[in-house]
């Protein structure tokens, strides 16, 4: 069973810097699509960052591109996102998701086998 445990968030100043975390259990990271999605309140959940099945190929969205950095450790079997120069826009739930067929990048997330419970990040002075 394919199971996603986010961990990291909190309340932080703009300009400042989170890690968050993404236990992954119950599959290999290598053969899926995995990465991270966020959801402000009042607007659709959207993509954030994403690392391709077998891990060749990472994607950002513009809004984060240059300031995020996604990364895994095939080892635990745990992916990161490093968010540095955090906006207020960036205030929302962050979600962990994995997909076997998903693609990177991809507007619909309906092929996202599995989500973790969310992480709440708020940047606010």
């Amino acid at each position: 069973q394919v199971q996603l445990v986010e961990s990291g968030g909190g309340l932080v100043q703009p300009g400042g810097s989170l890690t968050l975390s993404c236990a992954a259990s119950g599959f290999t990271l290598d053969d899926y699509a995995i990465g991270w999605f966020r959801q402000a309140p009042g607007k659709r959940r959207e993509g954030v960052s994403c690392i391709s099945s077998g891990g060749d190929r990472r994607w950002y969205d513009s809004s984060v591109q240059g300031r995020f950095t996604i990364s895994e450790d095939n080892a635990k079997n745990m992916i990161y996102l490093q968010m540095n120069s955090l906006k207020p826009d960036d205030t929302a739930v962050y979600y962990c998701a994995a997909g076997e067929y998903y693609y990177c990048g991809e507007y619909d997330l309906s092929a996202l086998d599995a989500w973790g419970q969310g992480t709440l990040v708020t940047v606010s002075a």
